[in-house]
């Protein structure tokens, strides 16, 4: 089901916002170059739709992304996170840009998110799916 897609007119690049009811996952697909006010835009976009979700897993596709992604680390440690963990995210799999994977795993290493939230880094969707699918079961069993 889709969500909110944000473009940018100047350039084309857009963060789109979907909701996989078969899967229980959110999905965020960031394409192009996102200057840093869509980059808090988007984020603050899926917090917004949170408030009525309540999804516990969040497939974050930067894989089409060109050029830097985000310039406030901080903001997503400290404000970002903290909020998506309260609204109920457990679970993040997030995609990288093309030869970014070992930037953003280090980013990660000397800056863990919110205890809450597990956060997992794959270099292609696929991987990033069945991760999600394997939390999605976990989770389900456990309840029982």
């Amino acid at each position: 089901m889709h969500i909110v897609t944000n473009i940018d007119l100047r350039d084309g690049s857009t963060c789109e916002l979907t909701y996989d009811e078969n899967n229980q996952w959110m999905r965020a697909l960031w394409l192009g170059y996102i200057d840093p006010q869509e980059a808090y835009m988007g984020a603050s976009n899926f917090l917004a739709t949170m408030q009525t979700f309540h999804c516990a897993y969040l497939l974050n596709d930067n894989s089409g992304l060109r050029g830097p992604w985000f310039d406030s680390v901080e903001w997503l440690y400290h404000v970002w996170a903290p909020q998506a963990a309260r609204l109920g995210l457990r679970f993040i799999a997030h995609v990288s840009q093309p030869h970014d994977l070992l930037d953003q795993a280090a980013v990660l290493e000397r800056h863990p998110l919110s205890g809450a939230l597990q956060v997992q880094l794959f270099d292609d969707v696929g991987g990033a799916e069945e991760w999600l699918q394997e939390q999605h079961t976990q989770m389900m069993q456990a309840s029982k």
